[in-house]
């Protein structure tokens, strides 16, 4: 495997820098989900976002017929490397909008929903701001048994049902929905469609789901005899299973963004250890030098997979194995980085202008949210199974 960066990478790798010193503020970490928690963070995002559209970076992978720059794969990983690192905000647009449903339709969505719907999102516009709506009460790692219903009348289709976990559907203009469209099929998987939905429909309802540290980034949506138009409906109407694994792909795809965000706070948790001179402790250093053999371990991983893309080999389980990876490497650095603060990680992470809350309340955060991450865009052992049965070949157990 040969991922070194060339002159091209490195010069681009430096114009990045200069944007983040000049658009962000000094010392700026970015926290997951940040921005989705305070309608302040979200505009600081949102202008963020419409300078990361001007210069195209907002869809750098994307075809330059859609608005993107057809970036090689090299280049599209330094991206997400320092925006990882810096904690760029705006740049799902929301959860989703540029990292699977503008790719999503581009492969099979209808020419009028692309030329409706991708252009916003490219733009970095309100209007292209989406949220997912996949988990239900009691259908989260055993997606296809979702029972959210949308029936066909004419020109349209009822929608019945609910969502839940719904990250940014307070935000979003827009809602990527997987759904039933019929229930009488052999197998689960069958009879489920991919819709495009108004958040402003009439029957639509948002309703906050707060963590227990106050934090407003999942929501449960409420559809009541909501209306779809048919042309809203994404690929072949009950073949949604096999575009819903595209998109999640697609949104599995993220461990060069958290390797590096994970880099970030490890030296920042270094400079911590020198300052407070806890650093001379043995049983300190060995944490922290087992936490940059986990994160060194994880990049090459991640940068393997693009290599692979780059070679045009096909990438199947790798996106889960990343996944998985990145998982527990937050866990452990969300512990240890609590573990070395003592005290001070049990500060409430949103009283950012305290000075007892540390490194800018990031292990406050990343613990607290660790858990909820390990279960997003599918569970870790959900991801691990990928690996038994794609990645090692291993007959399935049920």
């Amino acid at each position: 495997m040969d991922f070194q960066y060339g002159k091209v990478e490195e010069e681009f790798r430096g114009e990045i820098r200069e944007f983040v010193k000049e658009n962000l503020p000094n010392g700026y970490m970015g926290h997951m989900f940040e921005e989705e928690q305070s309608d302040k963070e979200w505009e600081f995002a949102m202008s963020i976002a419409k300078k990361l559209a001007e210069k195209k970076w907002l869809t750098m992978g994307w075809p330059k017929e859609f608005g993107g720059m057809e970036a090689p794969h090299w280049q599209r990983v330094v991206f997400g490397e320092e925006a990882g690192y810096w904690g760029i905000p705006g740049i799902g647009m929301g959860i989703s909008g540029t990292a699977w449903v503008g790719p999503s339709l581009m492969l099979f969505g209808t020419k009028e929903q692309q030329e409706k719907y991708i252009p916003l999102i490219a733009a970095g516009d309100p209007d292209g701001v989406w949220c997912t709506g996949y988990s239900e009460p009691d259908s989260g790692s055993d997606l296809a048994s979702m029972d959210t219903f949308a029936e066909k009348n004419g020109d349209e289709y009822i929608l019945n049902g609910q969502k839940v976990w719904t990250s940014c559907a307070h935000y979003a203009r827009w809602m990527w929905l997987a759904c039933r469209t019929n229930r009488d099929v052999k197998k689960k998987h069958h009879g489920l469609s991919l819709f495009l939905v108004d958040m402003k429909s009439e029957g639509l309802k948002v309703s906050p789901l707060k963590n227990f540290v106050g934090g407003h980034v999942f929501n449960e949506v409420f559809f009541n005899d909501v209306k779809i138009p048919a042309k809203n409906l994404v690929g072949v109407e009950n073949n949604g299973w096999s575009h819903l694994m595209t998109a999640l792909s697609f949104e599995r795809g993220i461990a060069v963004a958290t390797t590096a965000k994970a880099q970030r706070v490890l030296d920042e948790l270094v400079e911590y250890a020198k300052q407070t001179a806890i650093i001379g402790k043995p049983a300190v250093r060995q944490k922290l030098a087992d936490l940059a053999i986990d994160i060194e371990a994880a990049k090459v991983l991640a940068h393997e997979a693009v290599w692979k893309l780059g070679k045009g080999d096909m990438v199947i389980h790798e996106p889960s194995r990343d996944k998985a990876n990145c998982d527990v490497l937050l866990e452990k650095l969300s512990r240890v980085g609590s573990d070395i603060l003592g005290a001070y990680s049990q500060m409430d992470m949103m009283q950012k202008g305290s000075k007892w809350t540390k490194l800018k309340g990031t292990f406050e955060h990343m613990y607290y949210y660790c858990i909820g991450m390990a279960i997003a865009a599918g569970s870790t052992d959900t991801q691990r199974n990928i690996v038994a049965q794609f990645g090692l070949q291993l007959p399935r157990s049920y």
